[in-house]
């Protein structure tokens, strides 16, 4: 195969957390005196995690966080995760229809604990075995520097140009492209607007994809490519 391995981006790849996420962000944000639209938070915070992510709130506001944020925040994650979240249409099939053999892992600025437990919500987590990586956790420089795929790739045993890296944002197409993969950037999140595969195209991406059947076309046809070469 042209590729040894896929690296999968969570958020808004997996799991339609994007578009929910960043309306309770904006509402948060407005109750606490800063208004916000869901717009504005799908476009500037979308992908980030940690430090990254507080700096662009407080850059945002102009100040420091509110009081109330963290715990607020806090209260919904754990909502959340013990509800569990719909998955990004066909990506339970995708996922479940990749040989057993194929290397894959989850490359994610979420923590490890939260991508587990979706996953095992959408019934993947034997799917993906230890390879769980979070840019809040597993690397000092998380998305958008190319540091967690080169340490997921690193994890799998696979060099980075053999691998394929599917990502919906900005930020994660960003970092993706730095690193000399194979980037498909996925367009079929309900987050993602209309000229979104543009967009992703312009950073660098080699391909996009708006379903998961489009991303298996593109797979086959680099599989067939390599055969004929």
């Amino acid at each position: 195969m042209k590729f040894d391995a896929i690296l999968f981006d969570f958020d808004g790849v997996l799991i339609e957390s994007e578009e929910a996420g960043n309306r309770h962000l904006a509402e948060l944000l407005t109750e606490l005196g800063h208004p916000t639209t869901p717009a504005h938070a799908m476009a500037h915070f979308t992908g980030l995690s940690g430090d990254g992510f507080l700096d662009a709130v407080r850059g945002w506001i102009g100040g420091p966080l509110p009081n109330g944020f963290h715990e607020a925040r806090a209260a919904e994650d754990a909502r959340v995760v013990a509800e569990g979240v719909d998955e990004v249409i066909g990506a339970a099939a995708f996922v479940r229809s990749l040989p057993v053999s194929l290397p894959r892992a989850i490359v994610s600025s979420s923590k490890t604990h939260w991508i587990d437990a979706h996953l095992r919500h959408l019934g993947l987590r034997d799917a993906f075995g230890p390879h769980l990586y979070s840019g809040r956790e597993h690397v000092a420089r998380g998305k958008p520097e190319p540091d967690l795929y080169l340490h997921g790739a690193a994890m799998l045993g696979v060099p980075i140009d053999r691998c394929v890296i599917i990502e919906d944002s900005l930020i994660g197409v960003t970092g993706a492209v730095k690193t000399g993969a194979y980037v498909i950037g996925l367009t079929a999140g309900t987050h993602c607007a209309p000229d979104h595969g543009a967009r992703l195209l312009a950073l660098g991406a080699d391909a996009v994809a708006g379903d998961y059947a489009e991303v298996a076309r593109l797979l086959d046809h680099r599989m067939e490519e390599h055969a004929t070469a």
